[in-house]
C-alpha cells in the first residue's frame, strides 16, 4: 500500500477520504498518513479527529516530512488548488476515482484528480490535472475539462463542451452542448449556460447571464 497525504482539512478533504476508503474496500491501495493545511479551522480539526485522522501540520512541512508519499489536493476552490499544485511534483500526484463512479470508454483523467461517488463521465472525455468531480456530477461525451476544474454536486456538463482551467461549475448548474467556458469563470448554482462565456466572469440565472467580472479567478 502506498502512503498518501491529503492537502486540505475541510469538507472536500473528508469527501476525498471517503473516496480513498471506498477504493481500499475493493482493494487495499493507500495508507492515509494524515492531512496538511496551513490554517485549518478548529471545527475542521474536530471533524478529522472524529474520523480517526489527524492534522500533520503545514503543507510544505508535511510534503518534506513524507517525501515518498502520494499527494492529493482536496481543496474545493479551483484557484487555490491550482496554486497548491505548483508545490507538488507530478510524480507524487495521485488520481482517485470512487468505485461507484461511472467512467466511459476512451476517457482520460489526469494526475491529481478526484472523482467522487455517483459521478458519471461519458465517452472520449479529457479531464485535466487536479480536477474535482463532486458526487453526482455529470460530464457528457467528448468534453474537455482543463486543469483544476471543479464540477459541483449534481451539475451537468453536456457533450462537446470545453471548460478552461480553474472554472467552478456550481451545484445543479447545466452547461449546454458545444459551449466553451473561459478560464477562471464561476457558474452559479442552478444556472443554465446557453452561450460561450468569457474568462473570469460569474454567471447566474436561467438562462445564465454575467453577474460580475472579477480581476482574477475566484478564491473560495
Amino acid at each position: 500500500m502506498r502512503d498518501l497525504v491529503i492537502l486540505g482539512a475541510g469538507g472536500f478533504a473528508r469527501e476525498t477520504l471517503d473516496v480513498v476508503e471506498a477504493i481500499n474496500a475493493v482493494a487495499p491501495t493507500y495508507t492515509v498518513r494524515g492531512f496538511a493545511d496551513d490554517a485549518p479551522r478548529d471545527l475542521a480539526l474536530q471533524r478529522l479527529s472524529e474520523r480517526g485522522h489527524r492534522h500533520l501540520g503545514g503543507i510544505d512541512e508535511v510534503l518534506t516530512a513524507f517525501p515518498d508519499a502520494g499527494v492529493v489536493i482536496a481543496v474545493g476552490a479551483p484557484v487555490q488548488r491550482a496554486a497548491l499544485a505548483s508545490r507538488v511534483e507530478d510524480d507524487r500526484a495521485v488520481t482517485l476515482v470512487h468505485p461507484g463512479a461511472s467512467i466511459g470508454s476512451r476517457t482520460t483523467i489526469a494526475a491529481g484528480s478526484v472523482v467522487c461517488a455517483g459521478a458519471l463521465v461519458s465517452t472520449n472525455v479529457r479531464i485535466g490535472r487536479h480536477g474535482h468531480l463532486n458526487p453526482g456530477a455529470i460530464v457528457g461525451h467528448d468534453s474537455v475539462l482543463d486543469d483544476a476544474v471543479s464540477v459541483n454536486p449534481g451539475a451537468v456538463v453536456s457533450g462537446d463542451v470545453h471548460i478552461e482551467a480553474q472554472v467552478l461549475v456550481g451545484a445543479n448548474a447545466v452547461v449546454l452542448q458545444g459551449l466553451r467556458i473561459g478560464e477562471g469563470a464561476t457558474i452559479g448554482a442552478a444556472a443554465c449556460v446557453t452561450k460561450d462565456a468569457p474568462p473570469r466572469v460569474t454567471l447566474v440565472g436561467v438562462p445564465a447571464r454575467v453577474h460580475q467580472t472579477t480581476g482574477k479567478s475566484h478564491s473560495s
